[in-house]
């Protein structure tokens, strides 16, 4: 079993983009965790910056002030978990491409605000992808201009201050979603093969595996984020953190005042990341899963080819605090201590060796 998974790994290509996707994804469009208390849950969103759309006895919903009804779902369920995202895509030709996927649902009303189609499908770690197509639009909500800066050679702001809002700061957007998982070459094929995702920087070890995988979408000539999802290696399948977009470094460092005077706890930042290049701050909900308030990240369009870079916890920022060793350290209760055994014995992408390096490294 060893020698056939070093074999394996030795013969692992970088994830690459696929020539004819399933589909094309066309935006991220929302998240669904489940949380025991709704509540807690819409306080500590509301005091990062989103707005409660609509709120029953088993569902929350959340949105940004784009024009999209919500971004952020929260089931009532007696334990706390990150269930998975949704996906737009441009059509219900594509939702029908999407039904013959291997597990997938066939092409279903959607529920929930905006309303729309929607197909089920589920990964290869577990997570749950909504693939969902004529959502209607929202109203968008108001909020701030960006700031003007006065520099050393252009100063456009005369007679004038800066004075942004004492208040959580406005969420434009949903941005990005990270997760880990045990099989790292399967679930990346997988969006790559079916969403048609393209990596933008792969992060590798020292014996050049991959590691991680910034992946975008594929918009052709229209830029678009760095990273809508991210694929990171772990020992298992766990959400890292997910990210929001709001107008300004201001809205960022405000983000952070407002949630410290509110007793919410800090993960890392202010700083600046080296791939994507988002001036970033990381915060922790009631659970401990990471939320990141950013602004000021790099777009590329589909002709952009994919960079590869070694992994290591200075390759996490260019300025700003070190990335503290607590921030990539996994939650070891029994049942996750019996998943590393398992996924050491079963997934090819995870190895006794793999596994030190990355401890070594990240702690």
């Amino acid at each position: 079993m060893t020698h056939k998974k070093e074999l394996h790994r030795l013969a692992t290509p970088q994830p690459v983009r696929h020539p004819q996707p399933t589909v094309k994804a066309q935006d991220l469009t929302h998240l669904i965790f489940q949380r025991p208390d709704l509540n807690q849950a819409a306080c500590f969103l509301t005091d990062f910056g989103l707005t409660v759309g609509h709120q029953d006895a088993d569902t929350l919903y959340l949105r940004a002030t784009e024009a999209s009804s919500y971004c952020y779902r929260v089931q009532r369920a007696e334990q706390a978990r990150f269930v998975g995202f949704g996906l737009a895509v441009e059509s219900l030709d594509d939702l029908e491409k999407l039904t013959q996927i291997p597990g997938a649902s066939s092409i279903e009303k959607s529920e929930h605000p905006g309303g729309g189609y929607c197909v089920h499908l589920k990964d290869p770690s577990g997570f749950i992808v909504e693939a969902v197509c004529d959502r209607t639009p929202a109203r968008p909500l108001e909020h701030r201009a960006p700031l003007s800066w006065n520099l050393a050679q252009q100063q456009p702001r005369i007679n004038a201050t800066q004075r942004p809002p004492m208040a959580p700061p406005e969420v434009l957007k949903l941005g990005h979603i990270v997760i880990e998982v045990a099989d790292y070459q399967s679930t990346c094929a997988w969006y790559t093969r079916h969403f048609g995702f393209i990596p933008s920087d792969v992060q590798v070890l020292p014996d050049g595996s991959p590691i991680v995988a910034f992946m975008r979408l594929d918009l052709g000539e229209t830029p678009t984020a760095h990273h809508t999802l991210a694929i990171a290696q772990g020992f298992m399948a766990a959400y890292s953190h997910s990210a929001y977009e709001v107008v300004d470094a201001d809205a960022v460092g405000m983000g952070q005042r407002v949630l410290r005077e509110q007793g919410w706890e800090h993960s890392w930042g202010i700083g600046r990341h080296i791939l994507g290049s988002q001036i970033f701050d990381y915060w922790q909900d009631p659970w401990g899963d990471k939320h990141e308030h950013y602004c000021d990240g790099d777009v590329f369009t589909a002709t952009r080819p994919t960079g590869i870079h070694p992994v290591s916890p200075e390759a996490m920022a260019q300025w700003g605090q070190r990335m503290p060793r607590r921030f990539t350290k996994p939650k070891m209760s029994f049942s996750n201590v019996r998943a590393l055994v398992r996924n050491l014995r079963r997934s090819p992408d995870l190895t006794i060796r793999k596994l030190i390096t990355l401890m070594r490294m990240f702690g």
